[in-house]
């Protein structure tokens, strides 16, 4: 195998790369002993497989013979070494050759490594970069500079071109998926959000309108992406159009439970299209709004009273620790209080619901944590891009995303809820005589 050498090159820094580019490409140029023991070992690894996948080759053909015995498929050296990016960097293969010496060329056979089709120069993972940096801001002719230094190599076959043919076909692909039939789907909860990110929307003047994101947990428990769609977070014809869309489409049964933060407009159009589905706010959005009304010194002592709150194992424990926060706050903090009494109910729903379900439900965090780097984004820069692109961009994102989703604790527990079985404080009780 070729050796290579462990030195990154660097490579100067476009203007328009965003902050955040340039701290990953800090990382990437400061690589530790440990980071090239590892790209080296993927290297080797790669190299490995490929060598494997030739010997079992020229097994498979074997009998070829020709009257003498002789192979007629035998190894004839390597291709000229070639570099492949990765999310390990970029690792250099050398892909042995083999001939095939069969008299009658239509019985030829020829060898293409499975793991490294013969005109591949990147790893499929690495097309999620282009999402978060066009996300990010970074214009579409310099992201093969900015792929560079993130990667430590050149990016070949990320050139312009080929990251607006991408951009074409994602969107085409977000069209039809926003289409797509929900018939005999049931989702047993929903979580949903406004996202802001720096693109430009409908109205490019209004910072406020932002990509509305729902997500839902199926009945085998897996968490699925159901829609991604331009509107206003605070407005409730915004999100009443979206569910509707949604019913339209197929979805006729409603979810179990909605969870989401109770400054959306959601609400309001949640009662009108799924009146009978109940509600959960998100107990990160409702602390943080809490802890807004107090000092900073009083901060850390407050949210552990609040987490005693959400954290106790009956809700007849959270409503006393809620009674309890109120003694204790109101008469100093009455607007803290205020902001939790105001939503006491809809806070402790999930009670109500399968206690291995608790840590999915008390929160909005499976959208917040697949779209946290973007959601901070709320300026805007020369990179962001028109409506379409912009949700087809977040769409893959939330596609990539999706392929690493876990399921939910206790899935099983999902056919019960949807099945009309009732749970007290987390337990399903027993079915009626």
């Amino acid at each position: 195998m070729t050796k290579t050498t462990a030195t990154i090159r660097k490579v100067p820094a476009p203007e328009s790369v965003d902050q955040e580019v340039l701290q990953f490409r800090a990382q990437f140029e400061e690589r530790s002993p440990l980071d090239e023991l590892i790209r080296r070992g993927a290297q080797e690894m790669l190299q490995a497989a490929i060598n494997t996948e030739i010997e079992q080759f020229l097994l498979e053909h074997a009998s070829k013979t020709d009257e003498a015995g002789r192979r007629h498929v035998v190894r004839n050296g390597h291709l000229p070494a070639r570099e492949i990016m990765t999310g390990a960097g970029a690792l250099e293969i050398q892909q042995p050759r083999a001939r095939d010496n069969d008299p009658d060329m239509s019985s030829r056979v020829r060898f293409t490594p499975s793991i490294i089709p013969q005109y591949m120069k990147k790893s499929p993972s690495l097309e999620e970069l282009i999402p978060v940096l066009y996300l990010l801001g970074v214009s579409t002719g310099d992201f093969s500079e900015a792929l560079e230094a993130l990667l430590g190599g050149k990016p070949e076959g990320f050139s312009a071109n080929t990251v607006v043919r991408l951009k074409e076909k994602w969107t085409k692909e977000h069209e039809e998926w926003s289409k797509r039939s929900l018939a005999d789907q049931h989702y047993a909860y929903i979580w949903v959000d406004g996202i802001h990110v720096n693109v430009r929307l409908e109205d490019p003047e209004n910072k406020r309108q932002c990509i509305l994101v729902v997500m839902g947990a199926t009945r085998d428990g897996s968490k699925e992406l159901i829609a991604v769609q331009d509107g206003y977070r605070e407005s409730e014809q915004s999100w009443f159009e979206l569910l509707q869309d949604l019913k339209q489409r197929g979805l006729d049964v409603p979810p179990e439970l909605a969870i989401g933060d109770g400054a959306l407009g959601f609400w309001a159009a949640l009662r009108k299209v799924f009146p009978n589905t109940r509600e959960q706010r998100c107990w990160v959005h409702k602390t943080a709004n809490v802890l807004n009304e107090v000092p900073k010194t009083t901060q850390p002592r407050m949210k552990k009273d609040l987490h005693a709150i959400w954290e106790a194992e009956t809700k007849q424990q959270a409503e006393a620790a809620m009674d309890l926060f109120k003694e204790k706050y109101e008469p100093k903090y009455p607007k803290a209080w205020e902001k939790l009494a105001k939503d006491r109910e809809v806070l402790l729903a999930f009670y109500d619901f399968p206690a291995e379900h608790w840590r999915h439900i008390r929160t909005t965090n499976p959208i917040e944590s697949t779209f946290a780097t973007i959601r901070l984004r709320h300026r805007r820069t020369k990179g962001s891009g028109s409506r379409r692109t912009s949700l087809a961009m977040m769409f893959k994102l939330g596609v990539h995303a999706e392929k690493r989703w876990r399921k939910l604790n206790g899935h099983e527990r999902i056919i019960q809820l949807l099945e009309g079985r009732k749970f007290v404080d987390g337990i399903m009780q027993e079915a009626a005589a």
